[in-house]
């Protein structure tokens, strides 16, 4: 049995993850339903809240059991409202029982027309921002991640398998009383980009690529990154890419504001990663035609980063819809097909950063490539970095007024800061 995770959408007119409850929002007020615990609860679950106290904590207007909903509904149906528009937002325990609600099937977000298009394009309107009491919230998250990566950097001397520092890690977030933000991924395979095994036994020359993340009680998230070296001390190789991959970083950030375009950003990555690259001899060519012609997306093949909120790739439930602007789609290019985000940035918006370099053998032993890029790769240089699997470096950045704040700024990148952590 999996534990009860509320819908994000609930959550974030709710407040509360409630189960089994429906709220309805019309002209500035919220009616709950939802019913009383059964006598039962208090032996199972010792004193549950009833939906009066329920009620009084979401700030609902009006709380009603929910058997009166189908009634409420009809009503609602037979007159319908002339004010703001009406948004019922289900929290139900069954599909089924949501498809009984509707009578309908909902359409698929990019599809949504009329009043479903209405409806999903509100919600990126209103989730893309994010309010005081959420960024306290993954203020939390984040500082608890950060904890967590420093425990994980600390316990490499003594593990012997992936698993082991993914304990370390998870048992700081657990004993903060909170969740995983989603899978986490503890891995000497960094090229694997979700890696979620953790059955490798680290060698000394390996680099351990940890990416982390805390979710509040309330459902707020916080996504980190960091590349570390096992031994305690990158190789002369390992220091050299990774001081790439945190120049890229560093750019990325420095650039996100109101107002950017958050595709310029990751072409940014882009120009920087291919710079450096070619300062090591690994490319050939203008960093500026090496990104053109996608030759970095060998090394870099998906997008610097993603909206954050209440779920880790915030709002990707409702597609292109969420993260690109009116009238963008995705592109066809190799070098930016995988982009999560194509829109201005916006005061209020939470993003990541997330440059990595990885050698993945589907790219780089793929015949079509190899041929298509064999002037543009010195492949006997590259060979000498082969200690080098992957590497990402990722935070998490508010999009200010005035620029941005990183939130999570605490947990060091710079190679030496990140040595001495792993070797205290």
């Amino acid at each position: 049995k999996y534990p009860f995770r509320a819908s994000s959408h609930f959550l974030f007119f709710a407040g509360l993850p409630v189960q089994n409850a429906v709220i309805w929002l019309e002209g500035g007020k919220l009616t709950l339903f939802v019913d009383n615990p059964p006598p039962s609860a208090a032996l199972w679950h010792g004193p549950t809240p009833d939906r009066a106290a329920i009620a009084a904590a979401m700030g609902a207007d009006v709380a009603l059991p929910l058997t009166e909903l189908e009634t409420y509904l009809s009503q609602h149906r037979a007159t319908p409202s002339t004010g703001p528009a009406t948004i019922a937002v289900q929290n139900l325990a069954t599909a089924q029982h949501q498809t009984q609600l509707l009578q309908r099937t909902l359409p698929r977000p990019d599809q949504a027309q009329g009043l479903d298009g209405q409806l999903v394009r509100a919600l990126v309107a209103l989730r893309s921002r994010q309010d005081g009491l959420a960024i306290a919230q993954m203020r939390q998250a984040a500082a608890v991640s950060i904890a967590a990566h420093k425990a994980g950097m600390a316990a490499t001397a003594s593990a012997q398998t992936e698993a082991q520092i993914r304990a370390a890690m998870e048992a700081v977030v657990l004993g903060h009383d909170m969740t995983l933000a989603y899978n986490s991924i503890v891995t000497v395979h960094g090229e694997v980009l979700h890696n979620e095994a953790y059955h490798h036994t680290l060698a000394a020359t390996d680099l351990l690529l940890a990416d982390v993340g805390a979710e509040t009680g309330l459902g707020w998230a916080a996504d980190i990154t960091r590349t570390w070296p096992v031994s305690g001390r990158f190789s002369a190789g390992q220091r050299s890419l990774y001081s790439v991959v945190l120049a890229a970083h560093d750019a990325c950030i420095a650039a996100v504001q109101p107002g950017a375009e958050y595709r310029d950003i990751h072409l940014l990555a882009c120009r920087v990663l291919a710079e450096g690259l070619v300062d090591l001899g690994i490319l050939r060519g203008r960093p500026e035609d090496l990104v053109e012609q996608d030759v970095h997306a060998l090394f870099f093949p998906h997008g610097v980063g993603h909206l954050l909120g209440l779920d880790v790739h915030d709002m990707e439930d409702l597609g292109d819809v969420a993260g690109y602007a009116t009238g963008r789609v995705r592109s066809d290019r190799f070098g930016l097909g995988y982009l999560r985000l194509d829109r201005p940035l916006e005061t209020g918006m939470v993003v990541t950063i997330e440059p990595g370099f990885y050698q993945v053998p589907a790219i780089l032993e793929n015949p079509e490539l190899r041929e298509q890029h064999q002037d543009s790769v010195n492949w006997e240089r590259l060979a000498e970095f082969s200690d080098v699997r992957g590497i990402r470096i990722e935070d998490d950045v508010w999009v200010t007024e005035t620029g941005a704040e990183v939130l999570t700024a605490a947990l060091p990148t710079s190679v030496s800061e990140v040595e001495a952590i792993c070797g205290s």
